[in-house]
């Protein structure tokens, strides 16, 4: 048990009068302790801490070495090159590119996406490649477009240097 001490009168001749010794008070700080205690384990316990903010992304599996790459229509294809300064450059086929810049906004590589996905159909893919000068949040960006365009096909591929070259032409 622990207590305060608060002092106490003695019972000393002050005055010729005689005075009574006075006890001194005594708290016991037992259940206040253990009250403490028993607040910080309920707040412990009771609170819920944020939640990671995750996206869910699945990968494919990985390719058998006598698979052969899925076969898909030249015009069926967007290519989408994530740029430094958080500028995107997009262009539609492959063998002879059209690039076009333009940015994360709603009147930017969404609506490409829409249109582009309305024209082609359900066949639609989408290929992302992140250049050196583009950002994490760039990726995360770009993935959430895909999200919200309800894009079903879409690959992170490496950067080409024919893209790369195409990138340097553009001045990003």
């Amino acid at each position: 048990m622990s207590e305060v001490n608060t002092g106490g009168g003695g019972g000393g001749k002050k005055g010729g009068k005689i005075r009574s010794k006075k006890q001194s008070t005594r708290i016991d700080m037992t259940p206040m302790v253990d009250l403490a205690f028993l607040l910080l384990t309920f707040f412990m316990l009771a609170t819920t801490f944020s939640k990671p903010k995750t996206m869910e992304l699945v990968m494919p599996e990985k390719p058998k070495p006598d698979d052969l790459p899925p076969k898909v229509q030249e015009r069926n294809v967007l290519t989408v090159l994530l740029a430094k300064d958080n500028k995107v450059v997009w262009y539609q086929g492959i063998t002879n590119p059209q690039p076009t810049v333009t940015n994360y906004s709603s009147t930017g590589i969404r609506k490409v996406l829409l249109e582009k996905s309305r024209e082609v159909g359900k066949k639609f893919v989408v290929l992302i490649k992140p250049s050196d000068g583009s950002t994490y949040r760039n990726v995360v960006d770009i993935l959430d477009e895909m999200a919200i365009t309800n894009v079903r096909s879409y690959a992170l591929v490496d950067i080409a240097t024919t893209d790369t070259d195409l990138l340097k032409a553009q001045s990003l």
